[in-house]
């Protein structure tokens, strides 16, 4: 579990592992991204929350069937959340958000990365993804919501291409994680790094 003050609004990423660990007393909102049909995760019974937006569908990046791919109207509702996050005054100050999926590394970083976006629209997308990736060094963001997410925020690829960058500079650190990539279906992005 990470935390970053230096962001639009606190900001805690963590996988479902991690979620006893977080200070519910702290959290004032929580984006949830889990697989179609998991159960509710038990810690977050604890938690006392002015929002929370809990999104389904599998970490893939391409559709394929029997799997749930994130779609725009996903992207949508996730940027639409992080709006509200800093555009309603009656909110308790200061948001502290916590973003998790299953492990902390694919969805809730790709999430994480959007809503920063989003929120500097002036500042360069590798800003976000260098902020995120200091929270969860081995972050792995979901390249399909990053590109429906840049899209969605009209950034014409500068999202995707910060992201394919720190995907180059992961797997020049950790060569392994190429064949774990491509093992898990995630071919594209190694492409993407290697490209």
């Amino acid at each position: 579990m990470t935390r970053a003050e230096a962001t639009p609004f606190r900001l805690t990423i963590c996988g479902l592992d991690e979620l006893a660990y977080c200070s519910a007393n702290e959290v004032t909102h929580v984006l949830s991204i889990l697989d179609p049909g998991w159960p509710e995760p038990e810690p977050l019974r604890n938690f006392e929350l002015n929002r929370r937006l809990k999104l389904h569908f599998h970490d893939v990046i391409d559709p394929t069937p029997d799997w749930v791919a994130p779609e725009r109207c996903d992207v949508d509702v996730l940027l639409a959340f992080g709006r509200d996050l800093h555009a309603n005054p009656d909110l308790p100050q200061p948001v502290h958000l916590l973003v998790h999926c299953h492990a902390g590394l694919s969805r809730s970083t790709a999430a994480a990365i959007l809503l920063l976006v989003q929120h500097h629209a002036d500042r360069a997308a590798d800003d976000a993804v260098g902020t995120v990736v200091r929270l969860r060094p081995r972050a792995w963001p979901n390249l399909r919501m990053i590109e429906l997410g840049d899209t969605a925020l009209g950034r014409g690829g500068e999202i995707v291409a910060a992201v394919q960058d720190h995907y180059r500079m992961a797997l020049e650190r950790e060569p392994w994680l190429a064949e774990a990539m491509i093992g898990g279906g995630r071919e594209r992005e190694v492409a993407a790094a290697r490209s």
